[in-house]
Parts: structure tokens; sequence; C-alpha cells
């Protein structure tokens, strides 16, 4: 686990190249604070090729150092992540004839590519985002894993250049590149609470997307897309059956991911998912698990007690941290800092807090991230099909009736929005504009479409043109290779919610703390798998991911295993209403989200409502906070 980032340029000597790949290495030296690697490969025409890394040390500690080579060094490559087959690939490579100095995974991804050029990516298991440098060719090549579990971004340099990092900030730190507003963007931004990929909130600046890879050479860059989870054709087999091939293909994906020269731990959360991984864990190895989780002093959104119960029916050493409003406020700039974005998701606030807990302990930490979007977890996918039936209900009740009685009885805040049903009769209202193939949409957007248009100055949203953000997920849905809408929507949740929203956040907070994160549940073999499973075993009834509890119900506590999915939310409402009310006030209505971004009136009045209980207004208070920390931090 590391941080990579480089460039091709057309001018500059050497000189001036190192100084600026010493300056993009450094930006990211919170992702590998154990070593720092640079190469250049210096045209004798002018210009040149750079690649630097930062080593966060966690398999081949003596001989992992990067970037690492070919036989004939005319191939470079820097490497972030890890592969968990190198082994198998390593074998039959040394049985080809190529030679090794190292024992970890990243030289087997450089003498892959000696044989199969950029084929190679499709043989790697495991989570990574790599450069590799073809000195003869002068050809850069560039990869994501097929998840996006690790990030990668680029940008076009003048004259037919191109840079490219972990994070934004590698980017920046280049001379050629300076952060531009992109108000399309922000637009999005405000709808989903995170920036779709492949936009960043920077004009110029983007994210390759998951499984897709760049071939740049003279100038022209070739994007492919080398990986799409395919839903069909349907696996055949009992449920008993089935069931039993679940749970040994989740036990492989956990016991490859506890491969390391350096303690591992596992972060759990009381959920179904991060249980499974606790328990496969413990039965994997011979010393009792390092667990960690996080709660809140407000009870109500507090689940450590039932992450308690799975840690004390395995015997872990089990740590935990109780997050409240000071401590949140005191990371929002830090966490505004980690991801480089607009990025309002409030759990990022707790995760920020759990990383940082966790790698006083240990280096690695397994999680259960990907469970909701391979398994069906999330409650929208069951209620989905009910608000279709809703919308088909005469006008007067759906447009009108429902829209004022939620707007009479607005919701409490006080508690998680699953646990309450104003919020519910209000999502209600929303989901007939909105339609099935954007879910997340239709039950989750801090401002509707409608609503930001309301919110915005006329001017900058003339100036944003968003597109529309419905049609990102409905493309998404559009495009999976599924034939029942439940595939359609985990396809689109596995395309855009997943490496615009969770794994950003899964990423960042851990590497802000240098901490390494493994998804067991994002294997690419096991995702496979699950993308196969009939959708009845995925969702029956209101019963989210049923194969996967069935698979497992003996290993978890029954409370566990049988509660319904629950997000992990913060008390954010009561925490704006409170003590963070003034700095609320204070940042948004004397910002530049209010003098550029949004009417000022619109600002207040969301405030006023708020504050006094007329509505809860909580997270869509934190977009706008964090965009004001961001505009700040970067315009």
């Amino acid at each position: 686990m590391c941080g990579i980032c480089g460039f091709v340029a057309t001018r500059g000597g050497e000189g001036e190249m190192g100084a600026t790949l010493a300056a993009m290495t450094q930006a990211i030296a919170h992702r590998g604070p154990d070593g720092e690697g640079l190469y250049r490969d210096v045209f004798p025409d002018g210009g040149g090729a750079a690649l630097g890394h930062r080593r966060l040390a966690i398999i081949d500690l003596v001989t992992g150092d990067q970037p690492l080579f070919n036989e004939t060094r005319s191939l470079a490559i820097v490497f972030n992540g890890e592969i968990y087959n190198f082994a198998e690939l390593r074998r039959e490579l040394v049985a080809k004839g190529h030679a090794f100095v190292s024992a970890g995974d990243t030289e087997t991804i450089v003498h892959l590519y000696e044989e199969m050029g950029p084929a190679c990516v499709a043989r790697l298991r495991g989570m990574f985002a790599l450069a590799i440098w073809d000195a003869a060719r002068r050809e850069l090549f560039l990869a994501r894993d097929p998840f996006g579990k690790k990030p990668l971004y680029y940008t076009r340099l003048p004259g037919g250049g191109i840079a490219f990092g972990s994070e934004p900030k590698a980017l920046f730190a280049h001379p050629d590149v300076r952060p531009r507003l992109d108000a399309s963007a922000v637009a999005h931004y405000l709808t989903l609470q995170h920036v779709p990929e492949p936009a960043t909130g920077f004009v110029g600046v983007a994210a390759l997307p998951a499984g897709h890879a760049i071939t740049w050479r003279d100038g022209q860059g070739r994007t492919q897309r080398y990986f799409q989870l395919d839903y069909l054709p349907k696996l055949a087999g009992s449920e008993a059956e089935l069931a039993e091939e679940l749970r040994a293909r989740v036990t492989e994906a956990v016991r490859l991911r506890l491969v390391s020269d350096v303690p591992l731990g596992a972060h759990l959360s009381g959920g179904v998912d991060s249980g499974i991984v606790t328990a496969v864990m413990a039965g994997l190895v011979d010393q009792p698990v390092r667990t960690f989780s996080i709660g809140f002093s407000e009870e109500a959104f507090n689940e450590t007690a039932k992450a308690r119960a799975v840690a004390e029916r395995y015997g872990t050493r089990h740590t935990e941290f109780i997050v409240g409003f000071d401590e949140a406020r005191g990371v929002m700039e830090d966490v505004v800092a980690a991801t480089d974005m607009p990025f309002a998701d409030p759990s990022a606030l707790a995760s920020w807090h759990l990383c940082r807990l966790t790698r006083r302990h240990v280096t690695v930490a397994l999680n259960g991230d990907g469970g909701d979007e391979m398994f069906a977890g999330y409650q929208r996918y069951w209620l989905d099909p009910l608000a279709d039936a809703y919308a088909r209900l005469p006008h007067v009740l759906t447009r009108k009736f429902v829209p004022w009685l939620a707007a009479k009885i607005p919701a409490r805040g006080d508690v998680p929005v699953e646990a309450d049903w104003r919020a519910g009769l209000a999502r209600l209202a929303q989901a007939v504009r909105v339609p099935r193939a954007a879910s997340l949409v239709r039950w989750g957007s801090y401002f509707s479409p409608w609503d930001r248009q309301a919110l915005l100055r006329p001017e900058f949203a003339r100036a944003a043109r968003p597109d529309d953000t419905v049609g990102i997920y409905a493309d998404a849905y559009a495009n999976a290779t599924a034939d029942n809408a439940l595939d359609r929507g985990l396809y689109a949740d596995v395309s855009v919610y997943l490496p615009g929203d969770l794994l950003v956040k899964a990423d960042r907070m851990a590497m802000a703390h240098a901490l390494e994160g493994r998804s067991p549940f994002l294997d690419v073999e096991l995702a496979a798998f699950a993308a196969r499973l009939p959708a009845k075993l995925k969702l029956r009834g209101r019963t989210g991911k049923y194969l996967l509890r069935r698979a497992f119900a003996d290993l978890l506590p029954p409370r566990i295993a049988d509660q319904p999915k629950r997000g992990f939310g913060l008390p954010v409402a009561g925490w704006f209403r409170g003590p963070l009310r003034e700095f609320s006030r204070d940042l948004l209505t004397g910002g530049r989200v209010a003098r550029e971004i949004a009417r000022p009136e619109a600002v207040r009045e969301l405030l006023d409502a708020h504050e006094a209980g007329k509505a809860d207004h909580g997270k869509r208070i934190y977009a706008l906070v964090m965009l004001e920390l961001w505009l700040r931090r970067y315009f």
C-alpha cells in the first residue's frame, strides 16, 4: 500500500524534472511513510518521464522498494496496492525464464507486462493502481483495479504531456497544474454527496475509472476498459449448494488478505459484513484478532454493543472509540485535505478517528466494504418496487397530499433515518419524481435536482450546466449485463456509488494515517460469483443479503445475523441544532458558498428551518459546510 505519481513531459531538463517529481511525491508522503523512490528517464531532445513512489511496507520489507524493473531495466513500475495471486503468477513467470530480484508482488506485474502487455491487468487479483514506463517505446501505461479500491488521477500537461498521481494534491504539486473549479461537478456533488467519477471537482483533472487502463504515447492517450461485472448467466444449483460455495469463496477471500509481514486487524461495525469477516478471520489465525469499532455518545446512533457481541464471541482484542461533536468538528478540515474533493458523507468523520485509532496498533485492517453492493444489503433495494407501485397511484395523493404531509411533519433528526418514519415519508414524496434506475438519488440525495436548482444562484446554475445527475445512474443501470431490475441497480451502485463515495472514504481515511484497508467482499472472483447468483438469493422479501446471511448464520450472534441493514449514520442534525449551530451559521452565511454558489436567502432559510426544528436539514447543512471548507482550501 503506497502512493504513486509521475509525469511524461515534452520539455524540461533533469534538474527541473527532479524537483517537480520530488514535490509531487512529497505531497502524498502520508500514503507511504516508510520510504521514497524516484526514477527519471530524460530524453536527449528535452523532457522525459518521471515516476515517484512513497512506500508503506506491508510485504517484502527488505527488497520491496520501488520503482522496480524488468531484467533489462527497459520497463519501470510504481505500484499501489496488493496482488493476492502474485505467488501463482510468479511461478508461471519463473518457468518462462524471468529472473526476480525481490520477493513481493510488484515485480511480478512488470514481468507479466513483458509477457502480455496491457492485457496483464486482467490477471491481477487484488487492489491496485499502477504505472509502467516503457523506455524503449516512450510509452506510459496506467491501470486501476476492477472496483476502484485504489485511486488514480491524471491530467494533460502543455505540449502533449501527462501527469498522474494517487491523489489530486500530487498533481497540484506540478508547476503546470493549477486547481480550477468544475461547477458541473459541484452541482452533482450537492445531489449525490460526492463527485461522480471521472469528475473530481477540478477542471481538467480526471479519475481513471475503475476497471480501466490508459496507454499514453506521443501525446495521445488510449483508454480501454478491461473489466465489467457480468450478472449473466445465472448460477445453477440448490440454495444449500450455493450457500456452501459462497461460504468457501468468502473464506478464501479473507484468507488471501491475511498475507502480511506486519500486524493486521479488522474494523468491526456491528453489521453483518464486518461480523462475517471477523468471524472468518478468527477461524484462520492462531492469535486473537485485533478488532476496532467507533461509536457515538448519542445512544440512538451507537452500534458498539453489537460490535462488542461479535468481539466477545470470538475473543478478539477489541478497542472502541466514541466520537462526539468536538471530535467530529476537529477533523472536518482534515477530511477535506484527505479527499481533495468536495465530499459530504458524514461517516468519513468517524472513519478518520477509527483509522487513526487502528493505526496505533496495526498496519493492515480488513473491513466489510462491498457486501451491500454485491449481495443487495440496502433497504432501498426492497423499497424500490414499492415506490414504483406507489408512483402509479393518483397524483393527488402522491404529488400533493404526501408532500404536504411530509412538510407538516418534519423528520426528527435525532435518530438514524432508517428508524424515523417521518424521514421515510419525505423520501416517498421524492421517490415518485425519480426513476428506479437512480435509486440512490431517489432515497439518498441531499438536494434533489429540483431542490438543487432552487438553492443555486442562477448564474452558477448556468455556469454549471449540470448534466442530468439522475442520468449518470440511469446510464449505468442501462449498461448492466443483467436481466432484472435488482441486478441492474446493484451494477449502478457498483459503478457510481462504490468508487465515488465508499471507496474514496475507505482509501483516504485509511491512507491519511498510513493504514492499509483490505476488503474481502470486493475480491474480484467472489464478486463475479455474487453477481451471477439468482436475484431471489440476494433479496427475499425485505431481507437483503439473504444467501450471505444463511451461509454464515452459525458464525454470527442472532442479533447480528437477523438485523435489518442500518447505515453508519452520524447525529449531524442534533450537532447543527446545538453545539455546531454557530459554527455552521457563521461559516455559511459569510462564506464563498453564499457569495458565489448558493442564493444567500436560500442558505439562511435552510439554517433557520433546521434550527427551529421545522425540518431536518442536517445533512444538507453538512454538505454545504464541507463544500465551503473545500472552496477555502483549494480556491
